[in-house]
């Protein structure tokens, strides 16, 4: 089964807001045997979406459509929806029911005309409840195609995915499997792992496909499979996986379907029971933002300083001045320094603390920019590391964040014997 994407509006076009939407049907989708074949952000405007819902009629199986259901008049999808369809609008009583109660319940403003004529939809559709918003979604057949309507509000769309519309196509027949494994390295560019990996990846059986993935500091190597027989391809993906980490497994630090980095060190914080604390300068409060990020997080995280400043170093963490000025503000030592004071001052088990300079200009040491120390403080030692981050501030930042996890994974991971 392929699918195309439509999201719809303005908004998007000129850049107000991201199109989050996509990429996460897309995952869902993939879950459960439905290739994306295309994903189109377009206008509010009718022959656009006209076009539109013809092409991705002509080459899919099956359409997925958000935005542009709300109440006012550049809203169109709907009027538009039964234009191309040959329908028109009908009052669904329950959804109109739904959206009184909403008002009574949680807005303050009375229901206008333009509210209740939320509850107008397409006489030819199935209604999908929504029971987050006012405007529902829409399921309809058209030679052959199935077309989803669904609101763009990320949360109201994702809650109608998840309820109603992935159960539906589950069901459906015939759908193939589709199955990844990713895995996750650290220490080497994309080129380095290719180079070691070439032979491996020119004998792939046909039916698996290599794609290398890489980010700030760190790469992933995802392995696809798709076809109707589920245990060849789970079983064909799984050797080759245990043939490419034997290739690279002084790289590998973990496998990263569903979890990201962080997702992984805090499982192994909550896992083993541990606690943290950062001491963050060159990263601004980075490091403390991704992993308050994380449900959950307050079982492990004590909390977190953000000593930007020369002095904060020292009249919030405590650090020794003259340590300050023997070694430089950009050093192992300081590095080391503060993520003792970090691991003491919270009562943490590990700390990690980032001292450097992002650029463009010096700041307070002569160090050169990219120059980055990341101190560790572990149960059983403290020590500090250097790091050359490149020339671009916020590159030099986030893989500032990025070795700060990895480091910290490894660390978990040496109490486990991994």
């Amino acid at each position: 089964m392929k699918a195309s994407l439509i999201t719809i509006g303005d908004e998007i076009l000129i850049g107000q807001i991201v199109d989050t939407n996509s990429a996460w049907m897309a995952q869902e989708l993939n879950k459960i045997g439905v290739e994306v074949f295309e994903i189109l952000t377009i206008s509010d405007d009718r022959k656009h979406l006209l076009s539109a819902f013809a092409k991705a009629e002509s080459q899919s199986d099956l359409v997925l459509i958000t935005g542009g259901l709300g109440p006012t008049k550049d809203d169109i999808t709907k009027s538009t929806l039964c234009e191309y369809l040959d329908d028109h609008l009908v009052m669904d009583e329950q959804v109109l029911e739904h959206i009184s109660q909403l008002f009574a319940q949680y807005i303050k403003d009375p229901m206008v005309d333009m509210n209740r004529a939320q509850a107008m939809v397409p006489s030819k559709a199935q209604v999908l409840p929504n029971q987050y918003g006012t405007a529902p979604g829409m399921w309809m057949e058209n030679n052959g195609c199935i077309l989803v309507a669904m609101p763009g509000v990320p949360f109201e769309m994702k809650e109608l995915m998840r309820s109603q519309v992935l159960p539906r196509l589950e069901a459906l027949p015939d759908r193939p499997f589709i199955h990844h494994r990713t895995i996750l390295t650290a220490g080497k560019g994309e080129s380095t792992i290719a180079t070691v990996l070439a032979n491996w990846e020119n004998a792939l059986p046909p039916h698996i496909k290599l794609a290398y993935l890489p980010s700030l500091g760190m790469v992933r190597l995802r392995l696809s499979s798709v076809g109707a027989d589920k245990d060849k391809i789970l079983q064909s993906v799984d050797e080759e996986i245990k043939k490419m980490t034997e290739l690279i497994s002084d790289i590998v630090v973990g496998e990263s379907n569903e979890e990201s980095l962080i997702d992984q060190v805090s499982r192994l914080f909550k896992d083993q029971g541990k606690t943290l604390a950062t001491a963050e300068s060159c990263t601004g409060g980075k490091i403390a933002n991704i992993i308050t990020e994380i449900p959950g997080a307050s079982k492990f995280f004590k909390g977190s300083t953000v000593t930007y400043a020369t002095a904060s170093k020292v009249e919030i963490l405590g650090l020794d001045s003259q340590l300050i000025d023997q070694h430089s503000v950009v050093s192992a030592e300081v590095a080391s320094a503060m993520a003792q004071a970090a691991k003491e001052k919270f009562k943490s088990d590990y700390a990690v603390a980032t001292t450097g300079n992002a650029g463009p200009d010096k700041g307070d040491s002569d160090a050169p920019v990219g120059t980055v120390y990341i101190g560790i403080a572990t149960p059983d030692e403290v020590y500090a590391l250097h790091f050359t981050m490149g020339n671009h501030r916020e590159r030099v930042v986030q893989k500032t964040v990025n070795k700060s996890l990895e480091l910290l994974q490894k660390e978990l991971l040496k109490k486990v014997g991994i």
